[in-house]
């Protein structure tokens, strides 16, 4: 009964509150089967089926679920390459967001660093900066096939494991996903107070001590929150580079379902695109907090 009453009810009742409008603006705009019977030019009976509504073409809610179930119910079944469960798609994807997210971090955080200690190299560098930001995905993978056409690496077997596309696709998440953390470290290196370099001075700390002892821990909180932007932006390019691709994914399958018509499958991936976003984001928060309390 304690733990009963330390719940914040409202904050279990007001998202669900929140998810029942989306379900009912859903209901109102999607469109109706409707059958009709008719007699054709000979007398005979017809049975016509036709939607109607706001957006005839947009499935129910239930219109989705009963065409999504088999891919979610059996979240880890491997059909094909292309037909497989949401989990299975989500993991392939997980994967390939990682390794671009590790190359963005280990790209961005040094050159926020350069940024923020360096006021020459700032200007310099930082109109490139907001000059590339802003470059959609969908321009970066282009460049990148050009960029890595010459990578080809063999397996035993002989074949390609890794080749151009490979290479073009984690070159277009880092660099998209990399700004995030380049620019939020910058800041936070910036924002360290003087004091503590002072310190630092006068302990004769070397400056491989200083960086490790004074200026990360200092800048830690906002280099974090750029780790975190970083992730999300990641996870937010990967659907268009599998799109691109049409690599076998969340991305690809998304791709796959808008090109053969099956709209209960779009409106499946797109929730399971937000969904894994937001458990991406609310575990990011939740190794941030935890940061910032040690």
């Amino acid at each position: 009964m304690k733990y009963l009453r330390n719940i914040r009810w409202d904050s279990l009742v007001l998202p669900l509150l929140g998810v029942f409008a989306v379900l009912l603006v859903w209901m109102v705009i999607a469109g109706k089967a409707v059958t009709t019977q008719t007699v054709d030019d000979f007398g005979d009976p017809q049975t016509i089926t036709k939607r109607t509504g706001i957006s005839p073409d947009l499935p129910s809610p239930l219109e989705t679920w009963e065409a999504s179930k088999p891919y979610v119910v059996k979240p880890m079944e491997k059909r094909g390459e292309l037909d497989q469960g949401v989990l299975a798609f989500t993991l392939l994807s997980l994967v390939l967001v990682a390794k671009g997210y590790l190359i963005a971090l280990a790209v961005g955080t040094p050159l926020g660093f350069l940024l923020g200690l360096s006021k020459r190299f700032s200007q310099m560098v930082d109109p490139i900066v907001q000059v590339l930001r802003p470059v959609s995905p969908l321009a970066w993978f282009p460049l990148g096939l050009v960029v890595f056409s010459g990578v080809k690496i063999m397996g035993g077997d002989g074949k390609v494991t890794f080749g151009a596309t490979d290479a073009a696709m984690l070159f277009t998440i880092a660099i998209c996903a990399m700004w995030p953390t380049v620019i939020n470290t910058a800041v936070g290196v910036r924002a360290v107070p003087q004091d503590y370099r002072n310190v630092a001075k006068v302990l004769k700390l070397s400056k491989l001590k200083t960086l490790t002892k004074v200026l990360v821990p200092a800048s830690l909180p906002s280099m974090f929150t750029g780790f975190r932007l970083s992730l999300g932006m990641a996870w937010l390019v990967i659907v268009a580079v599998e799109m691109l691709t049409g690599r076998p994914g969340i991305g690809g399958f998304l791709y796959q379902q808008y090109n053969a018509g099956l709209y209960s499958h779009i409106i499946l991936s797109i929730l399971i695109i937000g969904l894994v976003g937001l458990v991406i984001d609310r575990g990011m928060s939740a190794v941030e907090k935890r940061l910032r309390t040690v």
